[in-house]
């Protein structure tokens, strides 16, 4: 199968997590960029922040039509990632890249576990939200945004709704913002480093994404999203599990 036709395919899968789910693209694209396009995990994650930060504006502005998105709050979450997004994008080209993968495939495992347990996303969201816990939580998402190449939407939207209390599919749509945002700020720390994208693949997988995402809004209004995130809880298991897998051996 040629590099293309797997970018296509990649890209499509990405799009429609990022549509449907408001995250959990960028734990696919990276492994998909290493493991089927060849890309080493430097490049991969790089390639993966352009690819996701492209994706989640298109995705943005699908919900935000449809008044998903909470801009104010959204954007006071994710201002408190942006530094540490920065300061972790430029450490992250010092690391060894077995310890990147690592860590990468452990948080694909957290993530997973948390979307199994979907009763949290139950809340309605009409308490008080402390500023601090906010802020650290915004905080935290920025710098795995940063380090690992990651939008930290699969965290993203359990973050809102249990921090900031929000029901799902304004979780969903606000976390596309801060994605877009953190991505951004990681990118540009990013932008001097010597690594060369291979835009004949980067292209049509962003290309792909971005119709895949728009697939992915209509999939979140006809299934459950407790239903959504167990399928793809377990995709994302596996491929945590053969990450780690091949970063020990």
């Amino acid at each position: 199968m040629t590099a293309l036709i797997l970018a296509l395919l990649a890209g499509a899968v990405v799009g429609l997590a990022l549509g449907a789910l408001g995250g959990g693209g960028s734990v696919l694209a990276v492994p998909a960029l290493i493991y089927l396009l060849g890309f080493t995990p430097a490049a991969a994650t790089t390639a993966s922040l352009v690819i996701v930060t492209v994706t989640s504006l298109t995705a943005l502005y699908a919900h935000a039509r449809a008044g998903h998105v909470r801009w104010s709050a959204g954007a006071a979450f994710a201002a408190a990632g942006i530094l540490p997004a920065a300061a972790a994008g430029a450490a992250a080209a010092h690391l060894p890249q077995p310890a990147l993968t690592s860590a990468f495939a452990a948080i694909a495992a957290l993530a997973a576990v948390k979307m199994l347990r979907p009763a949290d996303t139950a809340r309605s969201g009409s308490g008080a939200v402390h500023p601090g816990r906010a802020a650290g939580a915004g905080a935290g998402l920025g710098a795995l945004t940063g380090l690992l190449g990651v939008g930290g939407g699969f965290l993203a939207v359990p973050a809102l709704v249990t921090v900031l209390g929000f029901r799902m599919e304004a979780a969903v749509g606000t976390s596309l913002l801060v994605i877009t945002a953190n991505s951004l700020a990681s990118l540009a720390t990013r932008s001097g480093a010597a690594v060369s994208l291979d835009w004949a693949v980067v292209g049509p997988f962003i290309g792909a994404a971005i119709l895949g995402a728009w697939d992915g809004k209509r999939l979140a209004a006809k299934v459950s999203g407790p239903r959504l995130q167990r399928v793809f809880a377990v995709v994302l298991l596996a491929v945590a599990a053969f990450m780690l897998a091949d970063a020990v051996t």
